[in-house]
């Protein structure tokens, strides 16, 4: 073993230090700006503290491992400041199934998302330590138990001091990623932007599924129901009043009406007012994005916020104590461009760009 690990330590530092071979580039693309086994490779970062993303002019983007961003992987939150992870599961949809994929499509597509955000001047990479630390193991047979491991691997997350960014699966797993986010911050502020509330009681008999979550959040006391809103809401419903739930709570819901042909930035200042210094989680269902945008996705509504829009939500939130943030109901099979899981990989890199702690170059 001591000659093994010998060996990996020689190899590591040809790599760091040596010309980019076929074998090196691989490598470099496996175990990215840092590895376990000796010094960081110099060649991907300015500062050895921080992950960088492998650049597209020394490796060509469809080359190695796929990552999100293509950072590197590692198994667990620890040591990290912020991590990617995928929850593929789509067995709580209502509708057209298929956001099981939404992590490997947005993965795939997040190769186009480079070291900076030239709009906002944030440079994430030279701020944070990040991660893609793989998926939750979720069971596909049952969703109570998919549940129950979404959870646990959350507390995890939540106990190494990491901020997850969530590419889901459908918004079934907001529930239990609450659950773990509010046992170590309490009840949070939520941004949630979706074309529908998900505040429904039952459905089939069932409490737990897509349309559901966060009204279980309401009854186990995870949201602080003062600092929640709602953006880019509509569609037809089964009650003249299918709002009512959420204004009875002191939700904030912003019909989607509300929206068209404006900028969401003054929107956007009125809900860093109403969230404050206290922790927030940012919740982005796809469909609250028009679906001539984005119509990878199981459960569409005409009448959306457009792309430019979803960026000034998610740039409004920076400045605010995030201390999670998901991307869900992508399901790549509707959209063979793959644009939609494109557009939710940026979103991402946005979400990643307006953390705490990310300074502007």
């Amino acid at each position: 073993m001591a000659k093994v690990i010998a060996f990996c330590r020689a190899v590591t530092r040809a790599v760091s230090q040596g010309p980019l071979t076929p074998c090196t580039q691989q490598l470099h693309l496996l175990w990215g700006s840092r590895s376990v086994l000796g010094s960081p490779p110099k060649r991907w970062t300015s500062d050895t503290r921080f992950n960088v993303p492998v650049h597209s002019r020394e490796v060509g983007r469809p080359v190695g491992i796929c990552t999100m961003m293509r950072l590197p992987y590692q198994e667990s939150a620890e040591g990290l400041n912020a991590a990617f992870i995928g929850v593929p599961l789509d067995i709580g949809t209502s509708n057209r199934p298929g956001a099981r994929f939404g992590p490997r499509y947005m993965r795939a597509e997040s190769s186009m998302a480079r070291r900076y955000n030239a709009a906002t001047k944030a440079a994430p990479y030279d701020s944070l330590m990040v991660a893609d630390i793989g998926d939750v193991n979720i069971n596909l047979y049952d969703l109570k138990d998919s549940c129950r491991r979404i959870r646990e691997a959350y507390q995890k997350i939540m106990a190494a001091g990491c901020i997850p960014l969530t590419m889901g699966g459908d918004h079934t797993i907001t529930y239990p990623i609450l659950q773990a986010v509010a046992e170590k911050h309490g009840p949070v502020g939520l941004i949630h932007v979706d074309a529908h509330t998900d505040t429904g009681e039952q459905a089939l008999g069932e409490k737990i599924y897509h349309g559901t979550p966060f009204r279980r959040c309401v009854e186990e006391g995870l949201l602080d129901c003062k600092r929640v809103v709602q953006i880019g809401i509509r569609g037809s419903s089964y009650s003249p009043d299918p709002y009512s739930f959420c204004r009875e709570q002191g939700f904030r819901v912003v019909p989607a009406e509300d929206c068209w042909y404006k900028s969401l930035a003054p929107l956007m200042s009125e809900v860093r007012q109403q969230m404050g210094d206290k922790p927030v989680y940012l919740s982005f269902d796809i469909d609250g994005i028009d679906p001539s945008f984005a119509p990878g996705t199981g459960t569409p509504e005409v009448g959306g916020l457009t792309t430019h829009q979803a960026l000034e939500i998610i740039r409004g939130s920076r400045g605010l104590n995030l201390v999670g943030c998901d991307l869900v109901e992508v399901a790549p099979v509707y959209d063979q461009s793959g644009n939609t899981a494109l557009t939710g990989a940026n979103l991402l890199f946005e979400m990643l760009c307006a953390l705490p702690g990310v300074r502007n170059y």
